[in-house]
């Protein structure tokens, strides 16, 4: 009787294990790569943004429709001369290791944003002199001048709070262990294999958060990718191959989501750090030369079914801020081959060309290859590793870097960072004092009208100099199983998890 009470307790107890595991929900999500260090002052990836917007909530957010709306705020406020910006927090907010998130915690993640040697959002926040705490729930910004897209900064890393606690106690190592404000807090990671995250009990929109666990798999293979999602492996993937578009909509099991990105897919010129002093790099007409070489039409055709939009500045044609007077040039091979010979260059010209490892990407580099290779071009094509592209990229190790911007609502975060001399993400080392002077002027206006009119200026200056030849603007391409509901489809590209739920 002894033994036979055991089995059944032991058969009981078993049963009951089943059921919890069965019980516990894990939405399982396939990344193009693999993230670079998960510490939102630090990090400087698209796909690290789709892993932080797990875990990091920001002070704002955005909607559908690229509205402002509040996140760990409640309201902002900005005096008359545009120097103060006033913020209200959420009460009751507490940071993954039960820390609360009041006006102090924010005061030091924002300076921490600011100070951090390594900081990449240093200058997304340049225009603020300091940080005041006005109550316990209550910060003020105080400028230096007049920023009219800081708020929209708040919206991304820069807006993101950390513990001041785990910050402290961790110092260079937090990115190893971040502690957030957000839905899922952090349990592991294992390199190019898996990111593993928990449900935060004590999150402050706790009721809208379903899914017990959340795993980011990096899987650089969209094929791959794609044929995880059709046997269940995976509930949602990122960047569906465009021609992959027909065979996802005809999955009777698989949803389709899609939208216009905010950033753009572009070839980033070593003008600066280039140890070759190639062509490239010393002369703007062999980089006017190449840009003419390459038919962006036909880009979009081959490699993307032409579900893409082809493009030549950092917001899309449709952008409002987008300049109409400087529209995309047609191919000319002719005109190319007269520049190259204006600049006296010997040929074939020789360029090193990285570019991240991944179908699509490789596939552009072998069209741009082919097309520029007619107007006296001879690429070499380097494919990295996605993580260490960056690296290679920081310390100017390339003639041309292929690499996508994800793209931010204001424009001001598709040109700042990139075209400012010495500014943390401008890899290629461009300085042009005129460029910098609009670059700053755009900053100080909220007028659209006069923010247009700068913006034309510094196009026409960045098309003569083409510190970056822009080459089109990806269509946001995320599929996901019919089982997974409330899924909405953000400009930015990021997969918002709060709200999701399995039939």
């Amino acid at each position: 009787m002894s033994f036979m009470r055991l089995t059944i307790l032991a058969s009981a107890l078993l049963t009951s294990l089943v059921g919890t595991a069965q019980a516990q929900t894990t939405l399982r999500i396939g990344i193009a790569e693999d993230p670079d260090i998960l510490d939102p002052s630090i990090g400087r990836t698209y796909v690290g943004r789709i892993v932080f917007s797990a875990f990091c909530d920001k002070l704002f957010d955005i909607d559908e429709k690229l509205n402002i709306v509040p996140q760990l705020a409640l309201s902002h406020e900005t005096s008359a001369d545009g120097k103060e910006m006033t913020i209200k927090l959420r009460p009751g907010v507490k940071f993954h290791d039960g820390e609360p998130l009041d006006a102090e915690a924010a005061k030091f993640s924002l300076e921490r944003h600011m100070t951090l040697p390594t900081s990449f959002r240093k200058s997304e926040l340049a225009s603020v002199d300091h940080v005041e705490v006005v109550d316990p729930l209550t910060i003020k910004l105080v400028l230096k001048t007049p920023y009219s897209p800081l708020i929209a900064q708040l919206t991304d890393r820069s807006g993101m709070m950390v513990s001041p606690k785990a910050a402290k106690e961790a110092g260079d190592k937090f990115g190893l262990h971040p502690v957030c404000a957000g839905p899922y807090k952090f349990v592991e990671r294992v390199q190019q294999d898996r990111m593993v995250f928990e449900k935060f009990a004590d999150y402050w929109n706790k009721d809208n958060v379903h899914i017990d666990r959340v795993v980011f798999q990096p899987i650089i293979d969209s094929t791959v990718r794609l044929a995880n999602l059709k046997s269940g492996a995976l509930d949602l993937i990122e960047r569906v191959l465009a021609t992959d578009i027909k065979d996802v909509r005809a999955d009777p099991k698989l949803v389709l989501s899609t939208a216009p990105e905010l950033g753009y897919q572009g070839l980033t010129i070593n003008i600066g750090n280039d140890k070759a002093k190639g062509p490239l790099s010393q002369s703007a007409k062999v980089r006017q030369a190449l840009s003419l070489s390459i038919d962006r039409e036909a880009i979009n055709q081959v490699v993307f079914n032409g579900e893409f939009t082809p493009g030549n500045q950092w917001v899309s044609p449709t952008h409002p801020y987008y300049q109409k007077a400087f529209p995309i040039p047609g191919r000319d091979i002719a005109k190319a081959k007269a520049l190259l010979k204006e600049a006296g260059v010997s040929l074939p010209v020789t360029v090193d060309y990285m570019v991240p490892k991944g179908t699509e990407y490789e596939a552009v580099a072998q069209v741009v290859q082919s097309m520029a290779a007619e107007a006296g071009f001879d690429i070499k094509i380097r494919a990295v590793e996605f993580a260490t592209t960056f690296k290679q990229s920081q310390a100017g190790e390339f003639q041309v870097f292929q690499i996508n911007w994800s793209g931010r609502i204001d424009p001001d975060g598709n040109s700042y960072i990139f075209m400012r001399s010495k500014a943390p993400q401008n890899d290629g080392g461009y300085s042009n004092p005129e460029a910098d002077k609009l670059l700053e002027e755009g900053r100080a206006t909220s007028n659209v009208e006069e923010r247009k009119a700068i913006y034309g200026k510094l196009t026409k200056i960045l098309l003569d100099d083409l510190p970056i030849i822009y080459i089109y603007h990806r269509t946001l391409l995320i599929a996901h199983t019919k089982k997974l509901e409330g899924y909405r489809q953000m400009p930015d590209g990021l997969v918002r998890v709060v709200g999701l739920k399995f039939k």
